[in-house]
């Protein structure tokens, strides 16, 4: 611990860290590929020879889907192996409304706070694994384990690719443990281990009737809204506190032992943390089982007509963005007939 004290408070991690989150690795953007390739080939892989490993960067197996790094270094074949998972890309930098330093590709402290695009997710995590696999092995010169290493380029797009290649590749990925760091603590001062999560169905609602709006006192109790039409098809599956409506879309009883590992545990709190609706989601859950191991379905973005720029008229078009939270258990399929069915 003192060696990991010694190489932060050094300056050494925010370095590497600031070089990491300066390269644009916007997967939601289709220019970014020779970013994605850059980030692994040029950064993470020197990083992870100089600590002993072997790589490949591998194509996708989708068209247009972002490239994967494999890499391992194996100590011995009676040592366990353990896998590390970690992505490289980030979503969207939103320059324009970036509200800390000089935008969202320059690391910055603030307090005892980093900011930068990827600092939280996920450049940030895998930074920290690989600073500490750095730190074994210069403290003792072996890790005691094998380790592989799965970097992806894809994930904040649904991760294209992905389970088409750990299949395709399962023996180079083969593990007896996982650590996918990649995602939030309970609490600042809480270190958290999370032993599953939950999975997430991405979806769009859309919905267009005609060509062109019409003026709503010539046409409005004639013709059918969008708007209308699509928000109702959302509060049928979706109630006005957050409750599922569908069964299909519901999970089955949250198991006792579930229950048991969840007493106790509290979510929010810290500073800057939004104030948990107590009303909001499934009766008779604890926020601790409304987040871990119940369903949610939540609307991302909505829109018909021109929000910005509003007129008296019945609009076209109307479209929503979703997605769906899912706990183990729950009979739920990722394809269209699916969602029509509910």
């Amino acid at each position: 611990m003192a060696a990991a004290r010694a190489h932060f408070d050094s300056g050494a991690f925010v370095r590497d860290l600031a070089r990491r989150v300066a390269i644009r690795t916007e997967s939601q953007d289709p220019a970014a590929g020779p970013a994605l390739q850059s980030y692994l080939a040029d950064e993470l892989a020197p990083t992870l020879a100089a600590l002993g490993f072997r790589h490949r960067i591998h194509a996708n197996p989708v068209p247009h889907g972002g490239p994967l790094l494999v890499a391992e270094r194996h100590e011995g074949d009676a040592l366990p192996t353990i896998l590390i998972y970690g992505h490289g890309d980030v979503v969207r930098g939103q320059d324009a409304a970036w509200t800390r330093g000089a935008g969202p590709w320059r690391l910055v402290q603030d307090g005892e706070r980093l900011y930068g695009r990827g600092s939280a997710d996920n450049k940030g995590q895998h930074s920290i694994n690989l600073a500490a696999l750095a730190q074994v092995l210069a403290l003792r010169g072996a890790l005691g384990f094998n380790c592989k290493w799965l970097v992806e380029t894809g994930e904040e797009t649904g991760s294209p690719g992905l389970a088409a290649f750990c299949v395709a590749e399962r023996d180079a990925l083969a593990a007896d443990a996982l650590i996918a760091s990649d995602g939030p603590r309970l609490a600042r001062a809480r270190p958290t281990v999370f032993l599953g999560a939950r999975g997430v169905a991405n979806f769009e609602l859309s919905l267009t009737l005609r060509a062109g709006a019409h003026h709503s006192g010539n046409w409005g109790g004639l013709l059918r809204n969008p708007g209308t039409v699509l928000a109702n098809a959302i509060a049928s599956m979706v109630d006005g506190r957050g409750r599922i409506l569908v069964p299909a879309l519901r999970p089955p009883p949250i198991p006792a032992n579930v229950r048991a590992a969840l007493a106790g545990i509290e979510f929010g709190g810290a500073p800057g943390d939004p104030a948990v609706d107590p009303d909001w989601g499934e009766e008779g859950l604890t926020p601790a089982e409304r987040v871990i191991a119940w369903n949610t379905l939540e609307v991302l973005a909505m829109v018909t007509g021109d929000p910005e720029h509003p007129v008296n008229a019945i609009p076209a078009h109307a479209r929503a963005a979703m997605h769906m939270r899912f706990v183990v258990g729950t009979e739920v399929c990722r394809d269209a007939a699916t969602l029509r069915a509910a």
